[in-house]
């Protein structure tokens, strides 16, 4: 008698799974499923879609607040910490993010073994406490505690795992669901300045900040209850390395890290000093937020068009041209903009193109990934890139004070490394499959 196979679809098609409980392995088969059978497993289904509802509301408060951080930079250096030099009060906002992608590669290990609901959860609690402390700081020590290391672990805990979890439901729509999740982060980047600048301004920055942890509260514990997992807890190995480096031996994903990083040093610097800028340059400040506001506003078609239309087309084929034309609109759009509408102009543009690379860069992970990895090779991702990410905004600032506050080094410096990054990726590839404009 032949002995029974374990066809890789039987290991996916596995109850809905949130918590940490441990379940029995999955049943042997003889017969493997249809194709039309596991194509309709991976694209859809009620658990499919409140997964993405559920990672869509994670990442509105967690992720998209975190992208308002110019508001905070430009609050801070007029109120706070206003005998700071801006590089100084930047390192808030790079420790949030380097804290948040370096956390990255253990929260996917832990997700691989334990599923989603258990990090959720304690990152929800984490975030919430991180804002409530952030509205009683009262030294620059105190914020980087505060909104620096605790926000910057809620937000990784509230981020990768309901993003790896939407990979496990979809397949063949995988970067639409991932775009329609990831653009809770942009619609979050939009609101939130708009808001935050209001509620500092009619009841104070620590009530304002009150206000913002009781919103995430409610909406992070509908995303808890929402997001699941196809993947069984306890099917990968509790024993194997947290940050498993032996993925970096494959090129493709070696080089499409090698690009992020570049792309990740210049990348949040519009985001971090737009709202300065616009200032030094006349705009009024209660103005200049709305530009922050836009710039996010347009990420978010950034995330829902592209990722559509790179299933249709190919994921690396649109996210390479997209990554180069987020650096070219900065050195060619933001070094010559002194108005309001030119600074709207260039913050939609940026903000689309940037957009795509954020919606695009998890579905192209997945793409050269196994199944199994996908939760580990997106946290050693943004691991790697963490350092990068931290070193960016504060550069910039340094550069900044190089130039005797000229913005023009800052805005060279952002603009190029994320055209190099685009390169990287573009070579990354080419080793999928030969060919610049091949549909990959």
């Amino acid at each position: 008698m032949t002995r029974p196979t374990l066809p890789l679809a039987s290991v996916r098609n596995v109850p809905d799974y949130g918590s940490a409980a441990r379940d029995s392995p999955p049943t042997l088969v003889e017969e493997r499923p249809s194709k039309d059978e596991v194509e309709d497993f991976l694209d859809g289904g009620l658990a499919a879609w409140l997964t993405v509802f559920g990672a869509f509301l994670a990442l509105f408060c967690s992720f998209g607040q975190m992208n308002a951080f110019g508001t905070f930079q430009s609050w801070y250096t007029t109120h706070q910490l206003q005998e700071m030099h801006p590089s100084t009060v930047a390192w808030i906002g790079s420790v949030q993010l380097w804290v948040f992608f370096f956390s990255g590669g253990f929260i996917g290990r832990v997700f691989d073994m334990y599923g989603p609901r258990i990090i959720m959860a304690l990152g929800t609690a984490l975030y919430v406490a991180s804002i409530m402390l952030t509205s009683v700081a009262v030294t620059y020590y105190d914020y980087i505690l505060a909104q620096g290391i605790l926000s910057g672990l809620g937000v990784g805990m509230l981020f990768y795992p309901p993003l790896a979890s939407i990979s496990t439901h979809f397949s063949k729509y995988r970067a639409t669901a991932l775009g329609i999740a990831v653009v809770g982060s942009g619609l979050g980047g939009t609101i939130y300045p708009i808001l935050l600048q209001y509620l500092f301004t009619h009841i104070g920055f620590s009530w304002g900040l009150r206000v913002s942890a009781l919103l995430c509260f409610v909406l992070c514990t509908t995303a808890t209850l929402t997001v699941t997992s196809r993947i069984a807890p306890g099917k990968v190995d509790a024993g194997g390395p947290w940050l498993d480096l032996h993925s970096l031996r494959d090129s493709r994903f070696l080089l499409l890290v090698l690009g992020s990083c570049f792309v990740s040093f210049g990348l949040f610097t519009p985001f971090c000093y737009i709202v300065s800028y616009a200032t030094d340059q006349g705009v009024d400040p209660t103005t200049a937020f709305y530009i922050l506001a836009v710039l996010n506003l347009a990420s978010v078609f950034g995330r829902i068009a592209p990722a559509h239309i790179a299933d249709a087309f190919g994921r690396f084929a649109l996210l390479v041209p997209c990554a180069c034309l987020a650096g070219v609109s900065s050195l060619v759009l933001w070094t010559t903009a002194h108005s309001l509408a030119q600074l709207m102009t260039y913050a939609a543009l940026y903000g689309l193109f940037s957009g795509a690379f954020n919606a695009l860069i998890v579905p192209c992970i997945a793409q050269i990934s196994d199944i199994r990895e996908i939760g580990m090779r997106i946290g050693l991702l943004y691991s790697i890139i963490s350092f990068p990410s931290l070193i960016g905004n504060p550069a910039a600032g340094a550069l900044l004070r190089v130039c005797h506050g000229s913005y023009d080094g800052p805005i060279i410096m952002s603009g190029t490394s994320i055209v190099i990054g685009s390169l990287f990726m573009l070579w990354s590839k080419l080793k999928i499959r030969p060919g610049v404009f091949a549909r990959v």
